[in-house]
C-alpha cells in the first residue's frame, strides 16, 4: 500500500509505502476506536454511581426521610394531645378539690391562713445536683398516671370527708344545745320541788329561767313548729320538733312570733318573755322530750359552753 503526501509550501510531492504489518495495524487501530467508545457509552450508561442514578436515590432517601419525619410529628401530636387531655382531667380535679377544701375549711372553722388553697403548699430544701436527673418519657407519663390516680382518690375521700362533716353540722344544728334566753337566771331546777302555788311537792318536768319582761325567748335549735299558742297551765307556749326524737317548750311566753308549721333555725327568736298561765313571775319554762318524755335540761343548757 502506497501514500502519496503532497506538500504545497515545498512544492513538491512524496511517496510512502506501507507494508502489510502497518496496514494491518491501522486497521486494527480504526475498528478499536469505535468498538471502544461504544464499550465506554454502555458501561457510563450502566454504572451505578452515575449522576442520574445518584439523583434517583438521594430522591427516594430524602421522600422516606420525609415520611419518617412526617410519622415522628404525628406520633409526638398524638402524645401531646393525651398529655393536654390528661393535663384537662387534673386541673378539674384540682378545682373540684380546691373547692372542696375551701368548703370544709369554713365547716370546719378552720383559719383561712393555715389552709390556703389559693396557693401552692410550702415546699423547699437544699439542692443536690449530684443526684439530680432527667425524667425519662415513661417515668414522666408514669408519675402523671399516679398523680391523677391520687387526685381521683383524695377527691373521693373528700368527698366522704364533706358528708360527714355536713351530717355532724346538721346534728349539731338539731340538737338541743344552749340557753333559751340571752341574759337571765336559772330560777328553778328540774325534779321535785314545792309548788309555788300550793307548797306541795311536786315534780317539775323542766327548768325555769327568769328574766326581764319582753326579753327574747331563742330556738335552742333548728326544726318545725308543732304548737304556738295557748295551753293549759303553760300560758303561752312554743314547741318545737327537730327532729331525732327531740322536742323542746317554752312556756309562759308573753308574745309569740314562730308560727305553726314554720321551719326556725338555732338561735331564731320565736317569742318574747313573760309571765302568762301559771306563773309568779317573768320566767321562760323550759322543757326538752326525748321520744315524748321529758328528761332533764340541765345538760343542754350546758352543752354550748
Amino acid at each position: 500500500m502506497n501514500i502519496l503526501l503532497v506538500s504545497k509550501r515545498l512544492g513538491c510531492s512524496k511517496c510512502i509505502e506501507l507494508g502489510r504489518r502497518t496496514q494491518t495495524m491501522l486497521l486494527l487501530a480504526a475498528l478499536m476506536v469505535p468498538l471502544v467508545s461504544l464499550y465506554a457509552g454502555y458501561r457510563l450508561g450502566t454504572q451505578p454511581d452515575t449522576p442520574a442514578v445518584l439523583a434517583t436515590a438521594w430522591q427516594d432517601e430524602l421522600g422516606q426521610q420525609r415520611q419518617a419525619i412526617e410519622e415522628a410529628r404525628q406520633t409526638a401530636e398524638h402524645n401531646l394531645n393525651a398529655l393536654t387531655l390528661r393535663l384537662g382531667q387534673m386541673q378539674a380535679h384540682v378545682i373540684r378539690l380546691d373547692a372542696l377544701g375551701q368548703r370544709l375549711t369554713r365547716m370546719a372553722g378552720l383559719d383561712d391562713g393555715e389552709f390556703d388553697f389559693s396557693s401552692s403548699p410550702a415546699q423547699g430544701g437544699p439542692e443536690d445536683a449530684a443526684e439530680q436527673e432527667l425524667l425519662a418519657v415513661t417515668d414522666f407519663i408514669a408519675q402523671i398516671d399516679q398523680l391523677a390516680h391520687q387526685l381521683e382518690d383524695r377527691n373521693r375521700q373528700l368527698g366522704i370527708l364533706e358528708a360527714m362533716m355536713m351530717d355532724r353540722n346538721l346534728q349539731a344544728e338539731v340538737l338541743p344545745a344552749g340557753r333559751p334566753i340571752k341574759s337571765g337566771w336559772l330560777s328553778s331546777h328540774y325534779g321535785w320541788r314545792a309548788d309555788p302555788f300550793t307548797g306541795k311537792k311536786d315534780y317539775h318536768k323542766g327548768v325555769d329561767l327568769a328574766g326581764k319582761d319582753g326579753s327574747e325567748v331563742i330556738a335552742v335549735a333548728s326544726g318545725v313548729v308543732t304548737w304556738s299558742g295557748p295551753r293549759y297551765g303553760y300560758g303561752n307556749l312554743v314547741e318545737i320538733n327537730h327532729g331525732g326524737g327531740y322536742s323542746t317548750r317554752y312556756g309562759h311566753c308573753k308574745e309569740l312570733m314562730a308560727k305553726p308549721g314554720e321551719t326556725v333555725k338555732k338561735g331564731q327568736q320565736i317569742a318574747t318573755m313573760g309571765s302568762t298561765g301559771r306563773s309568779t313571775g317573768p320566767h321562760v319554762h323550759f322543757e326538752v322530750l326525748l321520744n315524748d318524755k321529758a328528761v332533764n335540761p340541765e345538760k343542754y343548757l350546758q352543752a354550748s359552753r
